[in-house]
């Protein structure tokens, strides 16, 4: 994740699906076709500005350069002046309509470099269908994630008041390891609340949100086939989708925990 914004001769070397200017050849005539980079010059003219991006692998050769893709922006202020956690705001494309456009939240956590997707019953994605019209649909998607910007640091604020038992930690995790594996491999809870550094020594539901996420994203843990009876480890997630998806289920549980925790809290930002 960069500390500076990523110019376009970097986002080409990133990912030169942003660059592609025409969508493959098997969409339909009726395809909508916008260049990403297009959408991202749109994106920097509200002052958010990419500091991270992601392309898919391909195994068809022939969807080079049309594959999915992700780009994180952050915020002019909080490139001028960084906090211990930024919201991010998420561009999603694809130029063969694996994943259609779209604008999501997220927070990027500084001490652990993780970044969370928040969850969908937090904050909508907006789909992209044009550019350049008065109801801009770009426009109004960063203006409704800017708008909400404040609302969010506030949920996380909330989260990390809230306190935890080991036993609601452990639920936590054991209802987080269905998001990642399937149910024939089984995983010890527990290792998913192992901190990977000594500032989350903590018990609150952010920190242990985050742990539990870490683990599930960035892989090493042991488990067990129940199929096979076979030992195994997991690996990093590579894929863009499935990085989400955890992402998102993660931050949902959390939502809920927070909402049996302290009644009054709000899911909706």
């Amino acid at each position: 994740m960069s500390v500076n914004p990523l110019n376009n001769h970097e986002l080409q070397e990133l990912a030169p699906t942003l660059f592609t200017q025409e969508p493959h050849h098997e969409v339909s005539e009726k395809y909508h076709f916008i260049p990403t980079i297009e959408v991202i010059e749109e994106i920097k003219s509200h002052n958010w500005y990419p500091v991270s991006v992601s392309q898919a692998a391909v195994k068809d050769e022939n969807k080079d350069g049309y594959q999915q893709h992700c780009v994180r922006f952050r915020h002019f202020e909080d490139l001028l002046h960084p906090q211990d956690n930024a919201v991010e705001l998420l561009l999603f494309n694809s130029h063969d309509r694996t994943k259609s456009f779209s604008i999501s939240a997220g927070i990027f956590r500084f001490v652990c470099a993780n970044g969370l997707v928040v969850s969908d019953s937090v904050f909508e994605s907006y789909k992209i269908k044009h550019l350049g019209d008065r109801d801009n649909d770009v426009a109004n998607a960063v203006a409704k994630i800017t708008a909400v910007k404040e609302k969010l640091l506030d949920k996380v604020k909330t989260l990390s008041k809230i306190q935890l038992s080991n036993l609601e930690k452990q639920s936590f995790a054991k209802l987080a390891i269905p998001l990642r594996f399937e149910e024939h491999l089984e995983v010890d809870p527990n290792d998913l609340l192992i901190p990977h550094r000594e500032q989350d020594h903590k018990d609150d539901l952010y920190t242990t949100l985050n742990t539990i996420q870490e683990h599930l994203i960035r892989g090493n843990l042991s488990g067990i086939n129940k199929q096979s009876g076979r030992h195994f480890t997991s690996k990093e997630i590579k894929s863009i989708t499935t990085d989400t998806q955890v992402n998102k289920g993660v931050w949902e549980l959390a939502e809920r925990i927070a909402t049996i925790k302290e009644p009054e809290y709000q899911i909706a930002a």
